[in-house]
Formats: C-alpha cells, structure tokens, sequence
C-alpha cells in the first residue's frame, strides 16, 4: 500500500488535504503536516507516522512544498528508510493521481511527476483553433 505524508511550510498541507476531501472524501493514506505553526516538531510527526502508520511492505512518499526549503531537508534524512521516497513541488493535479495510484513502482512515480508539471501553465485568453472537439481544453 502507498502511505504519503505532506509537510509544507505553513498551511499548505492542510489546505491541500482539504481540497483532496471535496474531491475524494476522506484520504486515509495521507497524512499532512503544516510545518511552523506550532511547537510540533516534523521529525517527530515522520517518526510518530512511521510508527503508527507504516507498515513493513508499504511504498513510502514523503512529498514537501518546495525544494532545498527546510521542510525538504528534514525529509531528505528519511531518505534512507526502506521503500520511502522524496518529492518536491507538489501540486493538486499530482495528488489527484496520487490518490488513484496502485504502486509508486516501475515508472509509475515518474510518469505522475511528469503528467503534473502539465498543469502548470499560462493560461491564455485566446480561443483555441478549431481540432473537431467540443473540448475546451483538449490539445
């Protein structure tokens, strides 16, 4: 099973959890961390979720804000946990897949990483040329 946690500098995380909620309902494989907003400190909230959270098979996703920021670093020391991973930059359009996602295996991390850096983008007060579809956004 895939276990995730998200820490951001701020409230970032738990906005993002939020957004998650509306489209999913609850997000039982998520845990979210808004670093700096209290004593708590995120070394300690990796370690209680390795503890209470992970199991000896699960695939591990740390996933910070932004990178070489302090939250990335604290997570970069994880790194040497059996089946963890680091990402940096996250953005809802990767979470959504995240969520869908059986496996972090195989490419499939790399190939949502990729499909999400797609949505962000300029978008352009033009009308699109005509390509026979009714979709606004199609390509």
């Amino acid at each position: 099973m895939i276990k995730v946690f998200f820490s951001s500098h701020g409230p970032l995380a738990d906005g993002m959890m939020g957004s998650l909620q509306i489209i999913f309902g609850t997000c039982p494989n998520l845990k979210v961390f808004s670093a700096y907003m209290d004593e708590r400190d995120l070394l300690q909230e990796i370690d209680r979720f390795y503890e209470e959270e992970v199991n000896p098979d699960d695939e591990v996703l740390l996933c910070s804000d932004v990178y070489g920021g302090s939250v990335n670093q604290v997570m970069f020391r994880c790194l040497g946990r059996k089946n963890t991973r680091l990402v940096t930059g996250v953005n809802l359009a990767f979470f959504l897949q995240l969520a869908c996602a059986e496996t972090l295996k195989d490419g499939a991390l790399e190939r949502m990483i990729e499909e999400s850096r797609k949505y962000l983008c300029e978008v352009k007060d033009e009308v699109p040329e005509e390509n026979g579809s009714d979709d606004f956004f199609s390509e």
